[in-house]
């Protein structure tokens, strides 16, 4: 997977070229289409997949206006009960993996260790967001996953998640805290 691959789901563009055959996805700025070329969910922001979804329902031109004004926040607020978008689904999947090398312990049996590895390598292959997933199989492919103990994995999983936030134009998170982070708090108390 290439790097604008990645920041093509990431950013919630289509990529026309996995489904050519899908036409009325591909001229809403911001769907990725799924590999049966229908708008993939899990792959686009929520504002761009109500703003396709909207032109889907023939709407009159003055509400068609007004759903195209409507900014992303106001859109997440009304989802709430709907399935998650792109960044959605990222930040609550970051959240469980750090949340697990958080948990996982200092000096672990073989079985753990094994457990992990195929935890890891299934998660990537079961994401639902397809080029999201095949990005992060490409990724442990690179760099095995590194499971002899919490520091290791943790700070593995960390290297992981700041090439993602690379791609994607993010501020890269100091591996250095981040048990600080994800495990015993900020040292400041304000998680206490």
């Amino acid at each position: 997977m290439s790097e604008e691959d990645e920041k093509t789901a990431a950013n919630g563009a289509a990529r026309i070229d996995a489904a050519p055959s899908a036409p009325a996805a591909t001229n809403i700025p911001g769907v990725v289409l799924g590999k049966d070329g229908k708008p993939c969910r899990s792959c686009t922001s929520g504002a761009a997949f109500a703003s396709w979804s909207s032109s889907m329902k023939k709407k009159p031109a003055a509400a068609q206006a007004q759903a195209s004004e409507m900014n992303a926040a106001s859109i997440a607020a009304t989802r709430k009960n709907c399935p998650p978008d792109v960044e959605q689904l990222g930040n609550s999947s970051w959240t469980l993996l750090h949340t697990i090398a958080a948990s996982y312990p200092d000096n672990p049996s073989p079985n753990q260790k094994e457990d992990l590895r195929g935890f890891m390598r299934t998660f990537s292959r079961l994401y639902p967001c397809w080029v999201c997933a095949e990005d992060f199989q490409t990724y442990i492919q690179k760099d095995e996953t590194k499971v002899g103990s919490r520091a290791e994995f943790g700070n593995w999983l960390c290297n992981a998640h700041n090439e993602v936030n690379r791609k994607l134009g993010k501020k890269e998170f100091d591996c250095s805290r981040w048990e600080e982070r994800w495990r015993t708090g900020w040292k400041d108390g304000s998680c206490d």
